[in-house]
């Protein structure tokens, strides 16, 4: 028997404008909605959409030697790598194969890491067992992706932002982090956002 799938915060809100769900990575995730894939991507590629990521894991890692334990399991160098800045990483085994790869980002006095949505426990307790004298905190938060050439112009606040970067600031009154990396291929944000406020 199959395990129940997992829901995001904004799972009511997908029902409710129409969005045929399907199971994707142990979650009941949106495929489309009634206009279409061509509508979605043509007005995505033409204009700013929004994209439900929220099964994806946000960690927050703290504790002593922080960079320097993390060094040891993604092979990133942290001596000149500056607060505020995103960089594509790999999660590494004990061998130095890699497990998975991740988009990491320096805070200042934590680091922040998004895994993928299928390997999220499994790659915490992989960061947990090869970095021992860390915390780590799997966030409870939506993560929900603008993408768009007119990403910038609806994210006014942070239109300064550069690519690959992030930075923690309120937005409509609530704290939240956003990051700018566009992985549709086109600009965009990221923001984490706690799940009551998605």
């Amino acid at each position: 028997m199959s395990a129940a799938l997992q829901r995001t915060p904004l799972h009511a809100l997908h029902l409710e404008l129409g969005a045929r769900m399907v199971p994707f990575a142990g979650y009941e995730m949106p495929v489309q909605y009634a206009d279409g894939l061509k509508a979605e991507h043509l007005w995505t590629r033409e204009q700013a959409g929004l994209f439900d990521v929220s099964h994806m894991g946000q960690l927050r890692v703290r504790g002593w030697e922080l960079h320097a334990s993390l060094e040891r399991v993604l092979p990133v160098d942290f001596a000149a790598w500056p607060a505020g800045l995103q960089k594509y990483s790999l999660l590494l085994n004990e061998a130095g194969g890699i497990e998975d790869d991740l988009m990491v980002t320096r805070l200042a006095d934590e680091v922040a890491i998004v895994v993928n949505a299928a390997c999220k426990e499994r790659d915490l307790a992989r960061l947990r067992a090869l970095c021992p004298g860390l915390e780590f905190t799997l966030l409870d938060h939506a993560l929900i992706a603008l993408q768009g050439p007119r990403a910038r112009e609806v994210l006014a606040e942070a239109a300064d932002l550069k690519f690959m970067h992030a930075r923690c600031m309120r937005f409509a009154g609530i704290g939240c982090c956003l990051s700018r990396s566009g992985y549709t291929g086109e600009d965009g944000f990221e923001i984490s956002v706690p799940n009551k406020f998605a």
